[in-house]
């Protein structure tokens, strides 16, 4: 590996998830904790996560990602939401002697949750922390090669398991974690930035994929209250149009998230998935860049670029919302 901007470590800096069912209603509260989420809601979630033996995939992906790396630093990682917390690990790293670590955070695009809130836990660890390392986020990702060509080859896959007389005219639907209106195309440096990040790293995909073949953007997940605009159409939603347009096949594309996660399995795998049975409609699921060759050199990469300009304090603004919904 090539120059570390002299990072003496690196943080992989996650969501979190649970990990057997009784971890999964704290998990819960810790994600809306302060938003007024009714209780009959967490307990709807809840339910998700059960139906999964109450195990989230995020963590087990992120042990996965950090084995799987090859840097020449001592490799640390907290989450926001469940343990290891972000608090914890920023500690044990003052503890170990690092005094400046690069954070990769495993969200590639511009906004508030993506960007902005990550940034505002990495600053809340320190202050908890006397004596804290200094932390350095990494840049977006969303149009990096590697990321881009992991995605392209897991593409390409889902692709090949669809029957050979649906391969060919298939649509490819790229899909993304839907937010706030007033969050995606809110005012300053960064607005704007999500939905047209994602449009871009779908196009790259696509040229890599076959140029030329079909695609969208939609998104799913959506988690507010229903008097609250959020981006649209909804994935179900939108098979559902195809379906009407004529087009027989599609393969989901999960561009907007970098590690499989309830919202991935269940939205999609689930959701989704009886949606397109319903419709007679033939369907697979990309993976999520995971632990793919290339998005895994990509992090060795973004540690030898020059360091990243701190965003600026306006940068992705947290949205106005009234009490909101946890996601998935």
């Amino acid at each position: 590996m090539g120059s570390t901007n002299g990072y003496d470590a690196l943080l992989v800096v996650s969501f979190g998830g649970p990990e057997k069912p009784e971890d999964v209603m704290p998990f819960l509260e810790n994600v809306v904790r302060g938003r007024g989420v009714p209780r009959e809601r967490l307990l709807e979630v809840e339910a998700h996560y059960q139906g999964f033996g109450g195990v989230s995939p995020i963590n087990q992906q992120c042990r996965d990602l950090i084995a799987a790396l090859d840097v020449d630093l001592p490799v640390y990682w907290g989450n926001r939401n469940w343990h290891p917390f972000l608090e914890d690990t920023v500690r044990r790293m003052k503890e170990d002697g690092v005094r400046k670590a690069a954070a990769f955070v495993t969200a590639a695009y511009s906004s508030y949750s993506s960007c902005r809130q990550y940034l505002d836990d990495i600053a809340r660890a320190r202050a908890a922390v006397p004596g804290a390392p200094e932390i350095v986020k990494l840049r977006h990702y969303y149009d990096h090669p590697g990321f881009i060509a992991a995605m392209a080859d897991h593409t390409r896959e889902a692709l090949d398991r669809l029957p050979a007389d649906a391969r060919e005219q298939a649509r490819l639907v790229f899909t993304a974690h839907s937010i706030p209106v007033s969050m995606a195309r809110t005012a300053g440096p960064a607005g704007g930035a999500y939905e047209a990040q994602l449009r871009r790293a779908a196009e790259l995909v696509t040229a890599h994929v076959e140029e030329g073949r079909a695609w969208d953007l939609v998104w799913q997940s959506r988690s507010g209250p229903p008097q609250v605009p959020w981006l649209e159409p909804d994935v179900c939603d939108h098979l559902e149009a195809l379906h009407a347009e004529g087009v027989r096949s599609a393969v989901l594309v999960p561009i907007g998230f970098v590690s499989d996660h309830m919202e991935v399995v269940y939205d999609l795998d689930v959701e989704a998935a009886d949606t397109a049975e319903k419709l007679g409609m033939a369907l697979t699921r990309a993976s999520t860049a995971g632990t793919h060759p290339r998005f895994v050199s990509m992090v060795a990469e973004l540690l030898a670029e020059p360091e990243p300009a701190p965003c600026a304090a306006t940068c992705c603004p947290a949205p106005v919302r009234p009490a909101a919904r946890p996601g998935r």
